[in-house]
């Protein structure tokens, strides 16, 4: 059966554009577009769809009002088609924790050439979201890996971890990777974290635009302090550094510290930043110090860092499905063997603060 596409968005050449970009696309049908939600829902009353692309700003009711509707009323997985502004982010990521699952982001200027180069991206994003299950956890800021893209590997970045050069200490440093459906189930585990927590370094697929009002996000309602990374950032109890989006961010220690570098490169498990560019990075850096989470997302990036770490002495957990919006990162850890004990997102947080510090 096709993924059934209902298109909500005021605009009529982003309507038009969507639309020629998915025509003939092998398991996807666009049963229809909206100009508003009100016409929205006309349509959604002769047949309900799969996947829904929604714009934030349209007349007569906004894309998150009609989305806090929406999961309230039957949940059902939605893209978010935003612009890609600062205020924008702020936007998009209300509508994200109001039960988004994806995000595709559009330039103000030269919205139709960006639409057209992003067929795949868009096609991905739709395939993500209809797998996915938006009621178990409401929210993800991603960017979408490219199929068409090469796949590179952590060896990019740097070198694999050359094991027995680290002693296990009392400084520890968590690190979490995850992607669709991650920015909820972060939140679910960092608000129920103390102040005193060990110092956590996190990857979230995001766009760069967002992970900076992401984190600021965060900060507002946790006990710890939550920021956007900066190179040198020191890794510190009650502190948690997100990797800012369109750059790698890896773990280095300093003498008796340990910090995070934050750089350019290319792009790995086709996501920048990516999972398995942390956890290579910690595995060389903490070895045994260090504890491995990786959460719900689609892919396998982050899976073969995961296995890095557990080979290096680090415990290492992995989200289960039940909690998951899509188990795809955790599956493939468990499959290769990097995951040490799956667990519920509920009881990741007690884990953390239960680790040696």
């Amino acid at each position: 059966m096709p993924i059934n596409v209902l298109i909500v968005d005021d605009s009529a050449v982003v309507r038009q554009v969507l639309v020629s970009q998915l025509d003939g696309v092998s398991g996807i049908h666009v049963m229809g577009t909206a100009s508003d939600p009100i016409f929205a829902r006309r349509k959604m009353q002769q047949q309900w769809p799969d996947v829904i692309i929604l714009d934030i700003e349209m007349p007569r009711m906004d894309g998150i009002t009609f989305l806090k509707q929406l999961m309230a009323e039957r949940p059902t997985p939605v893209v978010i088609c935003s612009t890609l502004t600062e205020r924008g982010a702020d936007t998009t990521l209300q509508a994200m924790a109001a039960g988004a699952v994806e995000i595709i982001t559009k330039p103000k200027a030269g919205l139709k050439q960006f639409l057209q180069q992003s067929r795949q991206e868009l096609i991905t994003a739709i395939k993500a979201a209809a797998v996915s299950r938006p009621a178990a956890c409401r929210s993800v800021a991603r960017t979408v890996a490219v199929e068409a893209s090469p796949k590179l590997s952590a060896d990019s970045m740097l070198p694999k971890t050359q094991a027995g050069k680290l002693f296990q200490t009392t400084d520890r440093v968590v690190a979490i990777g995850t992607s669709t459906g991650g920015t909820q189930a972060l939140e679910q585990v960092l608000t129920r974290l103390p102040v005193d927590a060990p110092g956590i370094i996190v990857v979230q697929h995001m766009p760069a635009q967002f992970t900076r009002a992401f984190a600021e996000r965060l900060n507002h309602v946790c006990q710890v302090s939550v920021r956007e990374a900066q190179n040198n950032d020191r890794v510190m109890p009650g502190q948690v550094l997100v990797a800012p989006g369109g750059l790698h961010m890896m773990l280095r220690r300093s003498g008796a510290q340990y910090r995070v570098e934050v750089r350019d490169g290319p792009v790995v498990s086709r996501h920048k930043p990516s999972v398995d560019v942390l956890f290579r990075s910690v595995a060389g850096a903490a070895g045994p110090n260090a504890l491995g989470i990786i959460m719900t997302g689609m892919g396998d990036d982050g899976a073969r860092g995961l296995l890095e770490m557990r080979q290096a002495g680090a415990a290492t957990l992995g989200q289960n499905e039940a909690s998951c919006v899509v188990y795809g990162m955790p599956k493939e850890a468990f499959r290769l063997g990097a995951v040490e004990r799956e667990v519920a997102l509920a009881d990741i947080p007690g884990l953390i603060t239960a680790a040696p510090r």
